[in-house]
Formats: structure tokens, C-alpha cells, sequence
């Protein structure tokens, strides 16, 4: 906290606020970038943010220094790296989980209502249904597509 008694925001930060309301579930690849994709797009403002450069890429908006930002925590002990099958997936430690609800208990009380549905929406569409809902709200992100529609 800074010395106002708010949390001062980076991307780690953000990170761990972000992946918290899932407590202790986990995220694949296309989640976790999708989450904070909207989290930098519709709440950012309320947040310190945007934290990341979303570009378009095969399935949508992507950012690398998403990955860096979890393997950063995962030296620290604040997050786990699985290698699932077929993709890896990304959790909060429950040292990562106390310290992100910390963070998420100080953002402004729209953030938290926005980024709690949001985790609960991103974890709950397959692939396929989350890359069309993302496309379908910002068609600007599909321009790099290999994804195909059914």
C-alpha cells in the first residue's frame, strides 16, 4: 500500500487481483490472457491501468508479458505453472491467493464486481466459445485469426 492507504498497482499486481476470485482454480493460456484483455479494456481506468499491449494474434488479443508476469510470480512462490494436457495451466499459490484478495479488497468497488465476473465468465466457455466471444465483442482482434469459426 502507498502511504494514501491504496494499493499501488503494476502488472504483477493486477495479475494476482485478476486470477484471486478463482480462489485457487485454474486458468488455461486463452483464459488468463482473455481475462486481462478485459480487465485493460473495460476497467482499467479504475485500476491504474491498461498494464498490457493486447495484440491480435491467432486467437485473439495477446500479450507475452502475461506469461512473464505469472512466471515471475511462480519464482516467488505466488503462483503455480501445470503443464496440463494439452495446455499449461496457471493458479495462484495460497500465498499468491492471500496476497492477491489483499490487492483485490483494495481495488475500487466496480473493478471488483468487474474482474469477479469476468474470472467467472472466462473460466466457464470452452476455447472455442471464449475466442468467438471475444472476437464477437472486438472485432479488432481478430485481424491475426487462424481461429476458425464452426
Amino acid at each position: 500500500m502507498n502511504r494514501e492507504g491504496k494499493v499501488s498497482m503494476d502488472r504483477r499486481a493486477i495479475v494476482l487481483a485478476a486470477l484471486s476470485p478463482a480462489r485457487g482454480g485454474a486458468h488455461t493460456p486463452v483464459q488468463v490472457q482473455k481475462l486481462l484483455f478485459l480487465v485493460d479494456k473495460k476497467v482499467a481506468h479504475l485500476v491504474g491501468g491498461p498494464f498490457f499491449d493486447f495484440q491480435p494474434y491467432h486467437y485473439g488479443p495477446f500479450d507475452r508479458r502475461v506469461y512473464d508476469e505469472i512466471e515471475a510470480l511462480a519464482t516467488v512462490g505466488q503462483a503455480d505453472i501445470r503443464r496440463g494436457s494439452p495446455w499449461k495451466e496457471y493458479l495462484l499459490t495460497p500465498e499468491g491467493q492471500q496476497r492477491g484478495e489483499e490487492i483485490f479488497s483494495g481495488l475500487h468497488p466496480e473493478a471488483q464486481t468487474f474482474i469477479d465476473s469476468a474470472s467467472r465468465f472466462v473460466r466457464s466457455l470452452s476455447f472455442q466459445d471464449l475466442v468467438q466471444a471475444i472476437y464477437k465483442a472486438f472485432p479488432d482482434m481478430r485481424e491475426c485469426s487462424v481461429f476458425q469459426d464452426p
